[in-house]
């Protein structure tokens, strides 16, 4: 996010496209031939690309993640995003650039977020500054996070919601995380992150959050007395809702990102085909005039 809080992006590499459409009607069996580089930028003219793409794409190593035209890269000490993808509707168009995350701290900690392993949380670099340089007023400095998931199994077969929010402060971050299992149980963890090191905290009571303009549910961990705020609208869909947030913590306001999840809407077959209007697929890699 920017130091102004009036853009923002974010990137994230798939092996195993989880909100594809084409990985679902696949039957999630071949993660390798569904891969993306989805890109999205928020603020004045935001652009959202996701682009399912088959094995012939990925290309990876230890210190590097290719996918089509665009790549995932560590050179010193910073990770380095080339993007060069195609914006889905409305928003139509190429976007092309790339985006330097300098991590505060490199942390090692692992959190199981089920009861049985097969899905874990690694927040890599919970604090860190990035550089964008994506073109289309999208040239800023500001704050930002490195982190990963990995699963054996979908969210949908163990999750029915999913709640996130990550808070920059003074020397490291704020981080909750919230999910109800299909089993009935609620998990959670506040925890803060201070020189790569972590601490659990006690989790406050959640306070709510208006809902989204499709419906969905939300509330984020708050202090007593405390009236969190939306303070810019990022992804807004039928089953997913990003949004820049501003909290209290430690007394003072502080500006976050929070992520709600519905896996509900998710895992009904009503929503794949609507997916599929902005998450193209393409097959193959090199693929003659297009990326």
């Amino acid at each position: 996010m920017s130091d102004d809080g009036g853009r923002a992006v974010s990137a994230i590499g798939f092996i195993g496209s989880v909100f594809s459409p084409w990985y679902g009607w696949s039957g999630r069996g071949d993660p390798e031939n569904h891969v993306c580089l989805n890109v999205a930028t928020y603020g004045p003219g935001g652009r959202f690309c996701m682009t399912d793409r088959g094995r012939s794409a990925l290309r990876r190593g230890r210190d590097a993640l290719e996918i089509g035209p665009s790549r995932m890269r560590w050179s010193g000490g910073r990770l380095v995003v080339e993007v060069d993808e195609v914006a889905a509707p409305p928003q139509i168009g190429r976007l092309r650039g790339r985006i330097l995350l300098e991590p505060a701290a490199v942390t090692g900690i692992e959190m199981v977020l089920d009861g049985e392993g097969a899905h874990v949380w690694r927040p890599f670099a919970p604090a860190a500054r990035v550089v964008v340089e994506l073109g289309d007023g999208n040239t800023w400095r500001g704050h930002g996070y490195l982190d990963s998931n990995f699963g054996t199994r979908p969210l949908e077969t163990d999750f029915s919601h999913w709640s996130w929010a990550r808070f920059p402060v003074p020397g490291g971050a704020v981080a909750y995380y919230e999910a109800l299992g299909r089993d009935g149980q609620r998990r959670g963890a506040a925890i803060r992150f201070t020189d790569g090191a972590a601490q659990e905290m006690a989790m406050p009571d959640p306070a709510p959050l208006p809902r989204t303009l499709w419906g969905l549910r939300r509330s984020i961990p708050a202090a007593p007395g405390v009236t969190p705020r939306q303070h810019l609208s990022m992804l807004d869909s039928p089953f997913y809702c990003r949004a820049a947030v501003a909290s209290r913590i430690d007394g003072a306001e502080r500006i976050g990102v929070h992520e709600t999840l519905d896996l509900n809407r998710f895992r009904a077959p009503w929503l794949k085909p609507m997916l599929a209007m902005r998450v193209p697929r393409r097959a193959r890699w090199p693929r003659a005039g297009t990326a």
